[in-house]
């Protein structure tokens, strides 16, 4: 195939596929029954015309018919009065207008027949276009409802050209909320691990409060270590018979062995 060739036929595809996109079938049918109403309208026209063509040979023929009454009188009235040779002109002109006469009314046959074929070809046609509004109209309404209930199902679905870019939407905007919520949450790691500093903090105070800190944290451990060793030592025991010099004598070495260190 030639280059040409394909250039033609990918121009002729792309072509009827945008027409086929761009037409509407409610469209097409109301412009098909115009056309069959312009149709029918001509028709119409064509019969009105043949029977106008019709009544006017037969207003002839009647007056020919008329004229060639009173030529027979003239003649009938010119033979009493011995006028031979003005009954022979009577005559003559009276034989003329027979031959019109028929000539006339042949045509009048023929217009008459003409105007009864489109007369029927009328009623047929107009039988035709009846039938066809209706069959338009349920075409037409069945189309809307099919459509109406195609775009319902899209848009309940998703599937929607319009839906599908709204469903796209919104998972870049769920998609962008989960990255900023997961970088906020990674930052506050940073900050209270203390690999990044917090700006907003006073810039000026921050080593006295690191070492208060220190301080207070320190002290607390040596209370608490205090207090555990007051808890472990043993109670005192009032000095009986059997052993009080031997404890006493212990205790004031504690004391001792406490104070020197």
């Amino acid at each position: 195939m030639s280059l040409m060739k394909r250039i033609s036929l990918i121009f002729r595809s792309k072509a009827n596929k945008a027409l086929d996109r761009a037409e509407d079938p409610r469209e097409t049918l109301d412009y098909s029954y115009q056309r069959q109403l312009d149709l029918l309208s001509k028709v119409r026209r064509g019969v009105a015309d043949v029977a106008t063509s019709r009544k006017r040979v037969e207003l002839q023929v009647n007056q020919l018919e008329q004229q060639s009454a009173k030529l027979s009188d003239q003649a009938q009235k010119a033979i009493s009065m011995g006028r031979e040779d003005l009954a022979r002109e009577a005559l003559t002109r009276k034989s003329g207008l027979t031959s019109q006469i028929g000539d006339l009314k042949a045509q009048h046959a023929q217009l008459q027949g003409e105007e009864e074929k489109l007369t029927l070809a009328q009623q047929r046609l107009q039988a035709k276009v009846e039938s066809f509004r209706t069959r338009k109209e349920t075409i037409k309404a069945t189309y809307t409802a099919a459509e109406a209930q195609t775009r319902i199902n899209e848009a309940m679905s998703g599937i929607g050209e319009e839906m599908g870019d709204v469903g796209m939407a919104i998972q870049r905007a769920e998609d962008k909320t989960a990255q900023m919520q997961a970088r906020a949450g990674a930052i506050d790691e940073l900050i209270a691990s203390g690999a990044l500093e917090d700006v907003s903090a006073p810039q000026g105070g921050d080593d006295i409060a690191r070492e208060l800190d220190s301080m207070s944290s320190q002290a607390d451990v040596e209370a608490e270590l205090a207090r555990l060793k007051a808890g472990a030592q043993p109670q005192a025991i009032e000095p009986g018979e059997d052993g009080g010099e031997i404890l006493r004598a212990e205790a004031q070495k504690n004391t001792t062995e406490g104070g020197a260190q």
